[in-house]
């Protein structure tokens, strides 16, 4: 095990540069998730770190080394694709011991580590099965013990539950959760789904635009977002966001371009007038009869909760949409006028211009 430190690293593809010095300190035994929207810079960070892309400017450092022109075969990583690449024609143990095969490794050694990982990933049965054989998530599992098998100081994980369907995907995030607790071995995960890193992680990195907007534990992020980028995309459903003008006095209001009040939360600063983005997740959304109205456009009951998406203010106003979430067994109709309210002190602001949180 070791820590994995990326100091001011930058990549570009000629004059188009993709990421722009990005700081992140991991340590030892940690399980870090690179999340953010594709195109974000999170997987070529990860092929940085393994060797399998040029680092352009800045340094990784793995435990004191600095890899930056080490060969990936010198780095002691293990690195698990999207897609599992097994040898079709090899068994799931000769899957599993090849790379200690090609190193040249005693036939017991190999015996033994793959009996040993096969025991960890409930694979020991299929060990003399063929690829094909296999579901997808057993074949994942095979990926997954092809790693541990090389016993790395570092797990390096590239969105390897995007190829499965939405139940196995839940069983393997717990798989994985629970084989980074048993090895603690140093992991850095990458995902674009916000529900994997926030169930999955120590330590989430939210990346945009080749850039860090936010590293913390999953429930920070959560609570205190940076900015509307983390806000919005930390959080399922999504933060609602509606814009408007402060209006400061005895009870300070934001009111929004259709007249619509909402109280406003405790922030030093604010000027009379000020326009400001109001942040307000759907879970923290409450029935009031005192509260706003809000007129449903389409609710989506889901068994356990119902999603309604309404327009702030009464009918034939035309209000800003916002998602709120009920656990309730309600039913709502569309054209229909609640009220609501949000619960105190779970309301957010933004600056309008910047999107940085006040």
């Amino acid at each position: 095990m070791a820590t994995v430190d990326i100091r001011g690293v930058k990549k570009a593809y000629g004059a188009t540069a993709v990421i722009h010095g990005v700081d992140v300190s991991i340590r030892d035994g940690e399980f870090v998730v690179l999340v953010g929207p594709s195109g974000c810079g999170k997987s070529t960070l990860l092929r940085m770190i393994a060797g399998l892309e040029n680092i352009t400017g800045g340094q990784i450092l793995i435990g004191n080394r600095v890899i930056n022109e080490m060969p990936p075969k010198e780095r002691d990583i293990a690195m698990v694709f999207q897609n599992y690449a097994l040898y079709p024609h090899m068994t799931v143990g000769a899957n599993m011991g090849f790379s200690l095969k090609l190193r040249k490794a005693p036939q017991a050694e190999i015996d033994s580590r793959v009996k040993r990982a096969a025991e960890i990933l409930n694979l020991t049965k299929l060990l003399d099965r063929y690829p094909r054989q296999l579901s997808g998530g057993q074949r994942q599992r095979v990926a997954m013990g092809r790693a541990i098998v090389r016993d790395p100081q570092v797990f390096l994980f590239d969105e390897p539950l995007s190829n499965l369907d939405a139940q196995l995907r839940v069983q393997m995030r717990t798989e994985i959760k629970e084989l980074h607790q048993r090895l603690k071995t140093t992991t850095v995960y990458v995902t674009h789904d916000q529900i994997e890193a926030m169930t999955m992680a120590d330590k989430i990195v939210v990346m945009h635009d080749g850039i860090v907007e936010q590293i913390g534990a999953p429930l920070d992020l959560y609570d205190k977002p940076a900015n509307q980028f983390v806000a919005g995309f930390i959080g399922s459903p999504s933060m609602n966001f509606v814009k408007g003008k402060v209006r400061l006095g005895a009870d300070p209001r934001l009111v929004t371009d259709s007249g619509v009040e909402m109280p406003l939360p405790a922030a030093p600063g604010l000027t009379d007038g000020q326009g400001v983005v109001y942040g307000l997740r759907p879970e923290h959304v409450r029935l009031d009869p005192q509260g706003v109205p809000a007129t449903v456009v389409v609710t989506e009951p889901t068994g356990s909760e119902i999603l309604v998406v309404a327009r702030l203010g009464a009918a034939g106003q035309k209000g800003q949409e916002i998602t709120c979430l009920f656990r309730e067994r309600l039913s709502f109709s569309p054209g229909e006028v609640i009220h609501i309210a949000p619960q105190p002190g779970l309301t957010h602001l933004f600056e309008e211009a910047t999107g940085k949180r006040l």
